[in-house]
């Protein structure tokens, strides 16, 4: 079911999913005039304590999303992994974006890469592997056209969780069992220079608004900073990498925000790691350094209202806060809570904390957006700001050591 009219403030929106994307959303839903209810299994997922109405239960609980479809006018999603059967049972009695089809094709890195070459746009080499039996029909020669290679499971994989380094094919093989024989991908381990993603809302009338390009630094598998924009990439790659994201979600019919992350390799030359149907955590400095939030656009995309100014008014640097800043040693003394008085007092630095009652190590318990009038401003609060957390980063990447 697409409705076409408009859904003006006032009405009810939902959201399956109440972590920080979740919140974030609430943030921007609700100060344009709409009230949200959240669906999520968690009665204390971070969105609860802002959300308008929380509804919770398993995502397949047909009773109850039917509950969410009656009160809300439109239903979108904070992340991928919200059952397609669940989004396809909603949308036949309200208006669900992005649709079923787009999330599974984001949800199986498999169906993923297909697609994404579908639309003439690179990925890296690699290989399929559905099964342990087709694994032990792939000979050494395929395995070692993608080696050395990073082993990953076609669904549920995510922030470096179900990836596996791999250089020979007994590793490959060793590997693959280790991860329960599932359905995986073995992706070639490329020589890059740097990671960038690109930010999309399109609407259901096939308007595209983009972002800048951003570039990404990742440790451990999870995004570590974003500058905002790319200090490296030229002004013909940043174009060839926002006519790529608009030409994916034009292709899917998308609506929604959409995120395309991008590996570009020290030839220049740029592929497609993977998508996100949803607002994403390289984008969170859209809140505070762009005319209109990435959230702000979800909101204007599941409703029919315009979209809005992508244009960043501040340079930016976001830094994410894991768990692990609960747990720094200090001498003999365990630090229980970052110095967050010293944090704020830097200038031009945005605390954004997801209210996650627990800290766990490489947990994501909110960011920092360092929005200034030059990104060496930006950098230079990033690196005061980490002495603060006791962050080692070496100034000329932004890289913690």
């Amino acid at each position: 079911m697409m409705n076409t009219a408009l859904i003006l403030p006032g009405n009810w929106l939902g959201m399956l999913g109440g972590g920080q994307l979740g919140r974030m959303f609430c943030f921007a839903a609700q100060s344009m005039g709409y009230k949200v209810c959240v669906f999520d299994p968690d009665p204390s997922c971070p969105a609860s304590g802002v959300a308008d109405r929380l509804i919770t239960a398993d995502y397949l609980d047909e009773e109850r999303l039917a509950e969410l479809a009656s009160l809300c006018s439109a239903i979108s999603i904070e992340f991928e992994n919200v059952p397609a059967r669940s989004l396809n049972f909603l949308s036949m009695t309200t208006n669900v974006t992005p649709a079923a089809r787009c999330v599974s094709i984001a949800q199986d890195r498999i169906a993923e890469k297909l697609f994404i070459k579908s639309c003439g746009v690179p990925v890296a080499p690699h290989v399929v592997i559905e099964s342990g039996d087709v694994m032990a029909t792939i000979d050494n020669d395929s395995l070692l056209a993608v080696l050395p290679g990073i082993l990953k499971t076609a669904r549920l994989g995510y922030d470096g969780k179900g990836q596996v380094r791999v250089a020979t094919p007994i590793e490959v093989r060793n590997a693959h069992a280790l991860l329960g024989n599932v359905a995986c991908v073995l992706e070639k381990q490329l020589d890059l220079a740097y990671e960038v993603s690109v930010l999309s809302a399109r609407g259901a009338d096939g308007n595209v608004k983009t972002y800048p390009l951003v570039q990404n630094l990742h440790i451990r598998g999870i995004l570590a900073t974003t500058i905002a924009p790319s200090p490296d990439a030229s002004p013909e790659l940043h174009a060839s990498a926002c006519a790529a994201a608009e030409m994916l979600a034009t292709q899917m019919n998308y609506v929604g925000v959409l995120c395309v992350e991008f590996f570009i390799l020290k030839n220049g030359s740029l592929i497609v790691n993977e998508i996100a149907p949803r607002p994403h955590n390289s984008g969170h400095y859209t809140i505070d350094a762009c005319v209109v939030s990435q959230f702000e656009q979800q909101v204007r995309t599941m409703t029919g209202l315009p979209l809005g100014e992508t244009r960043q008014h501040s340079s930016a640097v976001m830094l994410n806060l894991l768990g692990d800043l609960w747990f720094l040693e200090r001498g003999e003394n365990r630090q229980l809570s970052p110095d967050w008085a010293s944090v704020v007092a830097v200038p031009c630095a945005r605390l954004h904390l997801y209210g996650k009652e627990e800290a766990r190590v490489g947990r994501k318990m909110g960011h920092i957006t360092f929005a200034a009038s030059t990104l060496q401003e930006a950098r230079d609060a990033l690196v005061a700001t980490a002495k603060c957390l006791h962050l080692q980063i070496d100034v000329m990447t932004d890289k913690p050591a």
